[in-house]
């Protein structure tokens, strides 16, 4: 196993509103110092949510994304608030993003987002047995959400218009998770 480089210091480079930009200074165990750009981690982490209806829909959202200038398709997400277990802000953010709450969540996977820039990470968790419930969300306008069969998620995965890696790497999780539940 290797040994973990030696972090001479952390400073901060550069910061906005949502980011934090840092450099870490470091000593690897054969000598080498390199300094390290990252975007750092705020916050208390977020959450991803398969929500499956009971008919074996997934609810998917579709809304702007900045970061590529148009509306994608993906899985509901959100931020962790202060106190809240991940539990309680997958179900919180149902209810804000698609209108549903559920009675059942299920942990899949942390999963990062380019580890090597950036100290983000995300919980991955299936939700199910949904019931109607909503609460105000903070998005700027109302989300459309779509439903897509469970059985069809290589259909769904190979959409044009949903292409986060990590919507598509929980979708696979999700359906492993089912399948072993069930078998």
């Amino acid at each position: 196993m290797p040994i973990k480089p030696e972090v001479l210091n952390i400073k901060k480079a550069a910061s906005s509103r949502l980011f934090l930009v840092e450099e870490l200074e470091l000593r690897f165990s054969n000598g080498e110092q390199r300094t390290y750009e990252r975007l750092a981690s705020r916050g208390y982490g977020a959450v991803m949510m398969i929500a499956i209806d009971s008919d074996d829909n997934i609810l998917l959202v579709r809304e702007y994304a900045g970061g590529i200038e148009d509306y994608t398709l993906s899985l509901p997400k959100g931020a962790v608030d202060k106190g809240e277990t991940i539990y309680q802000a997958a179900d919180r953010e149902l209810k804000e993003e698609i209108g549903f709450g559920a009675n059942r969540i299920d942990f899949l996977k942390e999963m990062t987002t380019a580890p090597n820039y950036m100290g983000h990470k995300l919980k991955a968790v299936i939700a199910r047995d949904l019931y109607p419930c909503e609460l105000p969300g903070d998005e700027p306008e109302p989300l459309e959400v779509v439903k897509w069969p469970l059985s069809d998620i290589d259909n769904l995965a190979l959409n044009p218009e949903f292409t986060e890696g990590r919507a598509i790497a929980g979708l696979y999780m999700a359906k492993h998770f089912l399948e072993n539940q069930s078998g």
